[in-house]
């Protein structure tokens, strides 16, 4: 699909399906990532998204094209024309931050907003612009030294440590789906939508009159911090843990999507769709 002039790729599953979930990827993902995923919601038409600048989605050369507003402006245009006016979003890590900016600028369009190792940005000026500079640097380094240089560190991170004890296959695929990203693409979203440079939405947590999930990983202590702090200002609420890391419909697809399909069960599908 063609939206403000960037190819977007997008995939849509059980057509003939009622109501609708819009999944949205994390830095370095496409929706290749829900494949474990998507098999455990027959009875929802699924929506999934290549955001900006990853999988199959064009990586335009310009960075001011991939700010987070411009990014939000982009989903809700693409899911105008698919004709789809209220749905659930999931969104984990950067499409956490995605989908919560989305439900906060569009909210009567979301049903329900399940946000997994998400945060809704930095509170301060001073971090937000420390991140900026951490991600410019990194930026560089992928456009100078290549992908594989990069994802060679990438999942070298404290952050994907867990990852390193899942089978070989799903290590593999994880993998090849970060090799398979456009420098481009990962160094101009780093610069347009990192976590440095979004607004942060702390300010409007309590406003969103939405029910959320917020899902986080035992061993993310960074992420469960951050989900027990949002858990105070979100008005709907529910908080769940898996023992994993941060990619929890990764390390524990089943568990994961379980937890899922049972808060829609209870606070969207008793709903309007």
């Amino acid at each position: 699909m063609e939206i403000a002039g960037v190819r977007y790729h997008v995939e849509v599953l059980n057509t003939d399906k009622a109501p609708t979930i819009v999944f949205l990827h994390g830095f370095t993902g496409s929706a290749k990532t829900w494949n474990e995923v998507v098999e455990f919601f027959p009875e929802y038409k699924i929506i999934l998204v290549d955001l900006i600048g990853h999988g199959r989605t064009e990586s335009p050369e310009d960075s001011a094209r991939y700010t987070m507003e411009r990014q939000i402006d982009d989903l809700d245009k693409l899911l105008r024309q698919l004709k789809v006016d209220h749905f659930a979003l999931v969104g984990y890590s950067m499409g956490g931050r995605t989908a919560l900016a989305y439900a906060c600028t569009h909210p009567e369009h979301v049903r329900a907003l399940v946000l997994e190792s998400s945060s809704p940005g930095l509170k301060t000026s001073s971090d937000r612009l420390d991140r900026q500079q951490r991600d410019s640097e990194l930026a560089l380094k992928i456009l100078a030294n290549g992908i594989t240089s990069f994802v060679d560190s990438w999942e070298n991170i404290p952050l994907f440590h867990s990852q390193k004890s899942l089978p070989v296959n799903v290590r593999q695929a994880v993998r090849a789906e970060r090799l398979f990203q456009n420098p481009l693409g990962l160094a101009n979203s780093l610069i347009g939508m990192g976590t440095g440079s979004q607004s942060s939405y702390w300010g409007k947590l309590h406003k969103l009159d939405v029910p959320v999930l917020l899902l986080t990983g035992t061993l993310d202590l960074k992420f469960m911090a951050i989900a027990e702090e949002m858990k105070q200002a979100l008005l709907k609420v529910q908080h769940g843990v898996i023992e994993a890391g941060h990619a929890l419909h990764v390390e524990k697809p089943a568990e994961f999507a379980t937890m899922v399909k049972e808060y829609l069960s209870l606070h969207y599908r008793g709903g309007k769709s």
